[in-house]
């Protein structure tokens, strides 16, 4: 089996320049979207779009496992060896190479390996919360899969997800659990104020608005990473608040590389600030809990009783 760890830049926090992996990123995207609405058709739906969510495993993301009658399976993307898997609660198992193929073809076998496990399973094959929509099943523009940059994609995920479950148990209200959206690829986990919030107004791209009102049905401080794209060619790590307080986007917030974009309607700071820093955890730590500060005192939430107020002892 390939195993793709670079050596000459196998550091925790590795370089992730978007030009030079945008179409493996692309491709991956629309791989994760046919993977993730499998998820989302098989299970119940659960309260902010929380049961199609894809999780951070120890080799890439998993759905966890996934109802099927009385059976479970589970689809894991691995980006050590690059190959996709289908475990069944039976003992089955069927493997797909991740390697440069259309995402057309990767439908169909995805399709056929399921079917050969005896899961007849439909989704809607249209990718949601991008300008172009291709349907999966004619889809030969996303057609790239660079196994390095696939790996560091992984690695990068990997220490925001560690450094997000830190920040994560900081709070003891409504706090969602770190996983991915595969609408907008996306590490993400939401902090919420029990308060209920104006209907969201909607306007994602081929995301239906009952969605996005669903997702913020209620106050929220939301912070993620994101890998970029055309408008914003760069990763980086986001936060922001809906409803957006008053004097949120000039609120005073750490490190001093960080920015609100006025475009996105978040604060960002760019993952090549953090990975260059000295003490990397300390800098994300220190950008997520200034920008929920922010959020939380301008809403005038209730934080003495929404936060945490020490550390549970290990034991």
């Amino acid at each position: 089996m390939a195993n793709s760890q670079d050596a000459p830049d196998n550091q925790a926090w590795p370089p992730l320049p978007f030009p030079e992996w945008s179409d493996t990123c692309s491709t991956l995207h629309m791989w994760f979207q046919i993977v993730g609405k499998i998820r989302m058709v098989q299970t119940p739906w659960t309260n902010h779009a929380w049961n199609v969510t894809l999780y951070l495993t120890a080799r890439g993301l998993t759905t966890s496992p996934i109802p099927y009658g009385t059976r479970l399976f589970g689809i894991d993307f691995d980006f050590i060896d690059h190959e996709l898997r289908i475990d069944t609660s039976d003992g089955m198992r069927r493997m797909i190479p991740l390697r440069a193929r259309a995402v057309a073809d990767m439908y169909d076998d995805v399709f056929a390996q399921l079917a050969d496990l005896g899961m007849r399973i439909r989704i809607n094959a249209v990718p949601n919360e991008v300008v172009e929509a291709i349907p999966f099943t004619v889809d030969r523009k996303h057609a790239s899969y660079d196994p390095v940059f696939a790996n560091r994609y992984f690695r990068a995920l990997a220490q925001a997800d560690r450094v997000f479950k830190k920040f994560r148990a900081r709070f003891i209200g409504k706090n969602s659990p770190v996983h991915l959206f595969w609408g907008s690829m996306d590490l993400a986990t939401t902090r919420f104020s029990g308060r209920t919030a104006p209907a969201h107004p909607g306007g994602i791209p081929n995301c239906p608005d009952w969605v996005t009102r669903d997702a913020y049905s209620h106050e929220v401080s939301s912070c993620g990473f994101w890998p970029g794209n055309e408008q914003m060619p760069e990763a980086v790590f986001y936060s922001y608040a809906y409803p957006e307080p008053t004097g949120f986007k000039s609120a005073a917030v750490r490190p001093s590389e960080a920015r609100y974009d006025a475009g996105f309607g978040e604060f960002v700071l760019p993952y090549e600030v953090v990975r260059q820093a000295q003490d990397p955890d300390a800098v994300l730590l220190d950008f997520l809990q200034s920008t929920y500060e922010a959020a939380a005192d301008l809403a005038k939430w209730d934080r003495r009783a929404l936060e945490a107020t020490a550390e549970v002892p290990r034991s």
